[in-house]
């Protein structure tokens, strides 16, 4: 049992550190070891006794007895005292030293430990070494014995078993290495080798003493020159140093390996070589560039840091982050180069965290290289060194700027959405108020032309006053739903240079105008009142931010949206766009008031100087062309609008003449609405211009009316909203009544979008209307008048 353990390569391990014990148990078993453990000197001294093994590893300081006692009473011991000891320490006096040797120690190992140095001192050095020397003093002993006395027979005959039991140890240990041994001559013939070198490269005993093995024939060509060179330090020394080179294996693939060597026997110019198969070395080294190489493809930034805060690591995303190549960064002050100052005292909080619990993840306000401001989502690891000491911080951070960016974008979005739904109901309601309001001034006017003059004025002032009420509701509506105007294709830069005048001629000397208009500029389709209210809404509101002057500056150009920037904002898609910029150098805002501009209502000036509707008319205006708005400001350096317009491929055409508006002949109208006040302004109105009307106070009473009089109603005026029956369920059922009656849909809310999805509908009327208006889009939907005799009596 002893002798297959030893031939194995048996090693005892003494120590009372359980970690200790692990470590070089994992290490030398990975290395083809078998290993025996002890915890004290008493256990380890009764394994030695039972079963000797080829080398024991002692550490000195234990408990109960020490290294030094436990090698004092193995070195007495018949049975144990050939057995090789290395003792094993964590301190490097040289006493301790001197006093290990005395007691019949081989070596030391000093703590914390070397896997390499292990292996190297145990595989090589140390075992093969002592035992060489032990052989080769046992050898000359033995000759100087022979020839200086004649022993008798049984003295030759023991010290000859006893160099037979020498030789069969040597090859025991040269066998059962895990490092590969060769004996060979200088012309590459390899005379011998163990076990572990023929399964290195593939061959077996057979090829072996068959004179087949060669170590210059096994190697590449290009390795030739390697070779001679540590030819000629063997000669010069007597050794040659380690170096790396390639074995071919039998079956042609290639072997990394490294191999050293010392000159055995001079006369007949003996190599001993020592053959390290670095096949799992150099796959561990292909792991680890494989890592390093996962590391440096993600977009995230991984960092090192040591307990300084100096940067030892910086990957391809963190260039890609931060805009630093990883030469500017190693062993640059992390805290310094990514954050401002204020943010240092939060720092000192993470790290005080990060040493209590080992992790920290949150967000994290930095800086990359060219001062811009980004937000990361952040994860701090402190990694630790085999003591569970602190050594380093292992960093993660994801660039999230855009992502913050688009949830402000959305909040605000969806605050004025809501604010958007409350202005779109009180529109509804002054809209239904102020159309019978307008159309009875213009009645009024109408029935009573010859009024004394102040009459007549005061009901020019109820029109204009109720006109420009509805102006205001209209504002509302631009923002709430970006209520259409006349599409029409568009030359913005006519525009631009129109506002450019018109500033020229109204706004302070001290405001310097400045225009830059790309000359092929495209064209849009829109409404180009519209689009000439927010020009001037965005230049008026840059000329109030500059009470002292400046420059404002107006430019155009085309622009293409890439999905990139498309993500940047909710609004955008991928396309050409025309990019209106209105740029001043006035006071600037705070992130907090440019959060809010588009607010309706909300507004920065003094009372009475502003309604609060300016920018969000322009953001209405905006959506309603299919675009989308970006505001820049600093305080103190000014503000800049950047307005994006979908461009599209068209020519301008001149506009059409307005048609003439004739009176009725005759034709039955139905007027169908839930506002009294609607109903009798409207059915004045339309029986003023020769038309009969039937009014219906909602859709149950319309379709009553319809169904006695199908045969007579030409047209229906229906408002979209009314309770009990909407707008599009009355005109669907009007319709299954009498299929060629033709409807027309008022509304002072319904944007047209969504009337064009009710069937039938095609002509809309907005609330509040003049009678112009009214009678224009009843002409148009009636066609050109019959003849029909005027006159009707209800």
């Amino acid at each position: 049992m002893n002798t297959n353990m030893a031939e194995q390569g048996v090693i005892l391990i003494v120590d009372d550190t359980p970690t200790n014990l692990e470590v070089l148990l994992d290490l030398l078993e990975s290395a083809g070891f078998k290993v025996v453990v002890a915890e004290d000197g008493e256990r380890a001294i009764a394994l030695a006794e039972y079963a000797p093994p080829d080398l024991i590893l002692l550490d000195i300081l234990m408990p109960g007895i020490d290294g030094f006692e436990t090698c004092r009473r193995l070195k007495v011991n018949l049975a144990t005292q050939e057995i090789p000891i290395i003792f094993l320490t964590a301190v490097s006096d040289k006493v301790d030293k001197v006093k290990g040797l005395n007691l019949g120690a081989v070596d030391y190992i000093t703590k914390p430990l070397d896997h390499e140095e292990v292996l190297a001192r145990v595989n090589t050095h140390v075992r093969l070494q002592n035992l060489t020397k032990s052989l080769t003093a046992q050898n000359e002993r033995l000759e100087k014995e022979i020839q200086h006395r004649q022993q008798v027979e049984a003295e030759r005959e023991q010290a000859f078993t006893a160099l037979q039991r020498s030789e069969a140890r040597f090859r025991r240990l040269i066998e059962s290495n895990v490092i590969g041994i060769i004996f060979s001559l200088a012309d590459g013939s390899i005379t011998d080798a163990n076990d572990a070198f023929l399964q290195i490269v593939g061959y077996d005993r057979a090829d072996l003493k068959a004179g087949k093995l060669n170590w210059q024939t096994m190697s590449p060509p290009e390795h030739a020159h390697l070779h001679q060179a540590a030819l000629a330090e063997l000669r010069n020394t007597g050794a040659f140093r380690a170096f790396e080179k390639e074995y071919f294996h039998r079956d042609g693939h290639p072997i990394p390996v490294m191999v050293g060597g010392a000159l055995l026997d001079e006369a007949q110019q003996t190599i001993v070589g020592f053959v390290l198969n670095l096949t799992q070395h150099k796959q561990a080294e292909d792991k680890i560039r494989e890592q390093a190489a996962l590391l440096n493809i993600t977009t995230d930034a991984i960092l090192v840091l040591d307990l300084d805060n100096k940067i030892q690591y910086w990957n391809k995303g963190a260039e890609q982050v931060y805009g630093w190549n990883v030469e500017e960064v190693i062993d640059q002050d992390a805290n310094r180069l990514l954050y401002h100052l204020d943010s240092l005292e939060q720092l000192e909080v993470i790290q005080s965290s990060l040493m209590k619990c080992g992790l920290w993840q949150g967000e994290l306000y930095q800086v990359n290289r060219q001062g811009k401001e980004i937000i990361v989502a952040s994860r701090w690891t402190l990694m630790r060194d085999a003591q569970r000491q602190p050594k380093s911080i292992l960093t993660v951070n994801t660039d999230i700027t855009e992502k913050k960016q688009l949830e402000s974008q959305f909040l605000r979005t969806q605050r004025l959405e809501s604010l958007g739904t409350l202005a779109g109901g009180i529109a509804h309601d002054l809209n239904n108020i102020l159309t019978p309001v307008l159309t009875t001034a213009q009645l009024l006017r109408l029935k009573f032309p010859n009024a004394d003059e102040q009459s007549r004025n005061l009901l020019r002032i109820i029109e204009a006053n109720t006109k420009r009420g509805a102006d205001l509701v209209r504002q509302v509506l631009q923002f709430t739903r970006g209520v259409e105007g006349k599409q029409a294709i568009v030359q913005v830069k006519d525009l631009i240079y129109e506002v450019k005048q018109i500033a020229a001629k109204t706004f302070p000397k001290s405001i310097e105008l400045v225009t830059d208009v790309e000359p092929e500029l495209y064209l849009v389709s829109g409404d180009e009142t519209h689009l000439h209210q927010l020009l001037m809404n965005l230049v008026v509101n840059a000329r109030d931010a500059m009470p002292k002057g400046g420059t404002l500056t107006i430019a155009a150009r085309n622009q293409f949206v890439n999905e990139h920037d498309a993500r940047m904002n909710l609004d955008a898609s991928v396309g050409s766009y025309i990019e209106i910029i209105v740029r001043d150098t006035g006071t600037g805002m705070s992130d907090e008031i440019a959060d809010r501009i588009f607010e309706p209502f909300f507004t920065t000036k003094e009372i009475g100087k502003g309604t609060g509707l300016g920018l969000s008319t322009v953001r209405g205006i905006v959506k309603s062309h299919g675009g989308f708005v970006d505001v820049l400001s600093r305080v103190g350096e000014g503000t800049e609008f950047k307005v994006f317009l979908p461009a599209v491929e068209a020519s301008v055409f001149p506009p059409a003449e307005p048609p003439n508006l004739p009176i009725g002949n005759a034709e039955w109208v139905l007027v169908v609405d839930d506002e009294t006040g609607i109903l009798e302004t409207t059915k004045a109105s339309l029986e003023a211009y020769n038309y009969h009307v039937l009014s219906a106070n909602g859709g149950i009473e319309a379709i009553g009316l319809c169904a006695q009089y199908k045969h007579k109603i030409a047209v229906a005026i229906v408002d979209m909203m009314m309770p009990s029956m909407d707008g599009p369920t009355t005109i669907q059922a009007l319709q299954k009544i009498n299929p060629q009656i033709k409807t027309i849909a008022i509304s002072g809310f319904v944007s047209n979008d969504k009337l064009r999805e009710a069937s039938g509908i095609k002509h809309f009327i907005a609330k509040p209307y003049t009678i112009q208006e009214l009678l224009q889009t009843l002409r148009s939907v009636l066609g050109k008048p019959v003849e029909q005799p005027i006159g009707f009596d209800l």
